[in-house]
């Protein structure tokens, strides 16, 4: 079993910037394919970011060059670091994990692969 809880949303201004952090707990085997979702409102879930084991990242299109995911396995933390916010990028944001994926690279998972999930933080960008 593994325990996800995110932190580090909030109400920013366009052109702002957050950093979102997953604490990770129980089982921290590092060989977890790691990710970032998002929910609009009204939306599906979609994946924004995802790093493997060998700490290869990769980004939706729409987010590429202002979102960087990463990992301290040491601190069992998973990170978003968000710059240049744009309204469109206010949903809910969460953090995900599964253990032993075929592939783990965004384009080739989705929502339904993954199965523990931490609760959620919220991002709102106003203009």
């Amino acid at each position: 079993q593994v325990q996800l809880v995110e932190s580090g949303g909030g109400s920013v201004q366009a052109g702002g910037s957050l950093r979102l952090s997953c604490a990770v707990s129980g089982n921290t085997d590092s060989s977890y394919c790691m990710a970032w979702f998002r929910q609009r409102s009204g939306k599906e879930r979609e994946g924004v970011a995802a790093i493997d084991s060998d700490y290869y990242a990769t980004y939706a299109n729409s987010v590429k060059g202002r979102f960087t995911i990463s990992k301290d396995n040491a601190k069992n933390t998973l990170y978003l670091q968000i710059y240049s916010l744009e309204p469109e990028d206010t949903a809910m944001y969460y953090c995900a994990a599964e253990a032993a994926m075929p592939i783990c690279v965004l384009g080739g998972i989705s929502a339904v692969d993954f199965g523990f999930w931490g609760q959620g933080t919220q991002v709102t960008v106003s203009s």
